[in-house]
């Protein structure tokens, strides 16, 4: 269960209520953060980390460091081109690799492989799995990452299949590499094992292709995967959640729901003229959103006089959810 939104709607208190609910109805459950600014630890009034919490019996936390899992993936990368070139060329895979983490997208397409990870311990370690994800725009760019990285990967692999083809022709016309430059140090290594290298390079491709391939499937099951958006009764929360739906329909990953959070609640002490404008305007947004999601189910979660932290609050919310 992906729960987004804009910024500061309320997606983390969601995820945290819904996680904790699910937890309390007999499923085991594991919420977890990609939001780089992670707020789950303030709400659930516990330090989280990086790595696994258990938070109550059946319930673990965790908070991805995004940073942490692209170091991570650019290691695992220098290894693997490590163990393809000459001893000699070790700096400059080191040099390429650390520019290629400071690049467009590296960070995103760490952190999708460890949500892709995560989604697959649904089932297994964990009835449920809930992503508390960062606001709509890095939402958007992380969902929608394995079907453009997915089509990146497989014109790596048409270009590596061109790449072998002409290999093969050269080396039938007695071309090929010259032994001692850069591309010999690849393809006719002495010192390298038995298997071929490009045989290798490929595999390794197809493997990070399988990665993105699985998420993408497990993103369009609608009946394993649920994406919940988050709105407020506001102006810019209805604008940034339209641009939202409109952006996943694109990559046809569907919403289960619509979460309406911070509803002045009808007990709400109406005799002052601000709080009776506000409510005015409120009922105004709450019909905009009935025309512009017209087709999402909804539930409206009631604005609290307090702040939400702790398990106590988190269990009110998770109720007041389930409830509707």
């Amino acid at each position: 269960m992906f729960v987004g939104g804009k910024g500061g709607v309320g997606k983390t208190t969601t995820a945290a209520a819904l996680a904790l609910a699910a937890t309390e109805r007999g499923r085991s459950c594991l919420v977890v953060s990609t939001d780089p600014a992670h707020s789950l630890r303030d709400v659930f009034d516990h330090s989280i980390g990086d790595t696994e919490t258990v938070l109550a019996p059946g319930l673990t936390a965790l908070e991805i460091d995004p940073d942490r899992a692209a170091d991570a993936h650019i290691a695992s990368v220098k290894q693997r081109m490590k163990s393809l070139v000459h001893p000699r060329l070790y700096d400059e895979v080191d040099r390429q690799l650390d520019l290629a983490a400071h690049a467009p997208g590296a960070t995103e397409a760490a952190l999708i492989e460890r949500v892709a990870e995560l989604m697959a311990l649904a089932g297994s370690r964990f009835d449920l799995v809930v992503f508390d994800t960062a606001p709509s725009g890095h939402t958007v760019r992380l969902l929608s990452l394995p079907e453009v990285m997915g089509a990146w990967m497989d014109g790596l692999l048409r270009h590596r299949e061109r790449s072998s083809r002409l290999g093969s022709m050269l080396g039938h016309l007695g071309g090929g590499g010259v032994r001692g430059d850069d591309l010999s140090m690849i393809d006719a290594r002495e010192d390298h094992p038995s298997d071929s290298p490009e045989a290798r390079i490929t595999e390794v491709l197809k493997a990070r292709r399988r990665k993105f391939l699985v998420a993408r499937e497990l993103l369009l099951d609608a009946a394993g995967t649920a994406f919940l958006l988050v709105v407020n009764p506001d102006r810019l929360s209805i604008l940034e959640s339209r641009r939202v739906v409109e952006t996943l329909a694109r990559f046809d990953i569907p919403i289960a729901a619509l979460i309406v959070n911070r509803v002045l609640p009808d007990e709400a002490d109406a005799s002052g003229a601000f709080v009776e404008a506000r409510r005015a305007r409120e009922r105004a947004y709450l019909r905009e959103i009935d025309s512009v999601f017209p087709t999402l189910p909804r539930t409206l979660v009631p604005l609290r006089p307090d702040d939400v932290h702790g398990l106590d609050a988190l269990r009110d919310i998770g109720a007041q959810l389930l409830a509707a």
